[in-house]
């Protein structure tokens, strides 16, 4: 289809900070899920495993991780208060660090969902 962005083009798009930012993210969710698929699907770098998905993004001003349900972001909205989130979102302004260590179970937790 006409109009639709590669995962290539997409990276190839973002600046060189931001682009870090968001692989260590990516990188994070291949080290924890080796099986997951990588793809484009909601224009936007998702990864899928079993039933779960998380996705990636780099916005205008802040790199975010989106996921299905707030229950997957409650416990690092708890661990950090001073990072920006929305109802399912996290995000990670340039001048926050990324702490990877606390976002292992958002990935977890999305990535495990079952949807019945």
């Amino acid at each position: 289809m006409a109009g639709l962005v590669t995962l290539r083009q997409y990276l190839a798009n973002i600046s060189e900070g931001r682009k870090q930012r968001l692989n260590s993210i990516r990188r994070l969710v291949r080290e924890l899920y080796p099986t997951a698929v990588e793809s484009m699907r909601y224009m936007i770098p998702t990864f899928e495993d079993e039933s779960g998905w998380i996705s990636v993004a780099n916005q205008k001003n802040y790199v975010s991780v989106y996921t299905c349900m707030s229950d997957h972001i409650a416990g690092f909205k708890k661990l950090h208060p001073e990072i920006k989130t929305g109802g399912a979102c996290i995000n990670f302004r340039d001048r926050d660090s990324i702490p990877l260590d606390d976002l292992k179970p958002v990935v977890c937790s999305a990535l495990e969902y079952r949807h019945d």
